[in-house]
């Protein structure tokens, strides 16, 4: 379900206008059937388009509203939900879904600070802020020069903001301190392969950043595709970092510069990062790992253990395999002597 505070939904669309729209070659189904909202296949309900694009997990869709799916995928998808076949899933989706609803935008000639806008009297604001309709700023707020505040978001007690910083489609908690030039919120790279080539895919989830949270000078945190981006309570990340889309960071974690998230990984409690570290998507980093200066992780790292490398291991396997190849290469630098 997207969050209304954030997305603007003109009109229902039904089954038989979604065809049309991404040229369906088949509907199992009422084509009369309406939806309104957008969800991930896995919490899709009767209101809700969704997609599947492949044939594992299809069975799980039977509360879903309407789904596009794959010829493969269709036959398992149970009796209950309208099924549209299409040759790409993704990329059908990402065309009705930027149909069915929008991103709200700042309204056009609106003053500084939106009439219906909500900021304690507390709350400094200083030269050239710009806050979005229906936010809301509470006590004891301090938004630095020229940053923007996007329609809808809610921006916690104690919290400063640095100047020049975007914020959309966020929640922000008490005492977050988010440093000049941060991004939170703009779309990820998620992209859908199409008959046209890839394009990117509109974002319709959000960033929750819990209480205590710190994010350095110009990071960046992409908000979710359907479901959210969240950063736990407490987390400390350094400047010049990337959290992409999706991506749940536990509580605790520290992240020194250059780290990057990729879409849909998730990061346990007290998690340590060194410097440039980057995850793959779809990776599980388990609580109080550590991951070394520079590491590749292109695999779930349990939790506990310390990990470095390109790609990355557990770091005496790292150490042991560096330790030989200085070895051999010795050995052979002697033997052309």
């Amino acid at each position: 379900m997207i969050d209304p505070r954030f997305y603007e939904v003109p009109g229902p669309l039904t089954a038989s206008d979604i065809a049309a729209l991404v040229g369906a070659s088949h509907i199992r189904g009422d084509a009369g059937r309406s939806v309104s909202s957008l969800a991930p296949a896995s919490l899709a309900g009767s209101r809700d388009l969704t997609f599947q694009e492949a044939a594992d997990g299809a069975a799980g869709l039977a509360a879903a509203g309407i789904v596009l799916t794959s010829a493969e995928a269709a036959g398992v998808i149970p009796d209950g939900p309208v099924v549209l076949e299409v040759r790409h899933a993704r990329s059908a989706f990402a065309k009705a879904a930027a149909r069915l609803a929008n991103v709200r935008q700042f309204d056009l000639g609106q003053p500084a600070i939106h009439p219906s806008a909500r900021i304690d009297g507390s709350a400094v604001l200083e030269p050239g802020v710009v806050i979005g309709a229906g936010a809301a700023v509470g006590p004891n707020v301090r938004i630095g020069a020229n940053t923007t505040i996007g329609p809808g978001c809610q921006i916690g007690a104690r919290t400063a903001i640095g100047g020049n910083a975007s914020i959309r489609c966020a929640l922000i908690g008490d005492g977050v301190r988010i440093f000049p030039g941060a991004v939170i919120g703009e779309t990820g790279f998620g992209l859908a392969a199409g008959g046209d080539g890839a394009a990117l895919t509109p974002h319709f989830g959000r960033v929750i950043m819990q209480n205590g949270v710190t994010l350095g000078a110009n990071s960046c945190i992409d908000r979710g595709l359907l479901e959210d981006t969240v950063i736990g309570e407490g987390t400390h990340i350094d400047n010049l970092c990337h959290i992409g889309h999706n991506s749940r960071i536990g509580s605790h974690v520290v992240m020194a510069a250059f780290a990057g998230i990729s879409g849909s990984s998730t990061v346990g409690d007290g998690v340590q990062f060194g410097g440039r570290v980057g995850l793959k998507d779809h990776v599980h980093v388990g609580q109080g790992a550590r991951i070394a200066a520079g590491a590749a992780v292109l695999s779930d790292v349990p939790a506990g253990e310390t990990w470095a490398g390109y790609p990355s291991k557990p770091i005496r396997t790292w150490m042991r395999e560096l330790a030989w190849l200085a070895r051999a290469a010795q050995k052979r630098s002697e033997q052309q002597d």
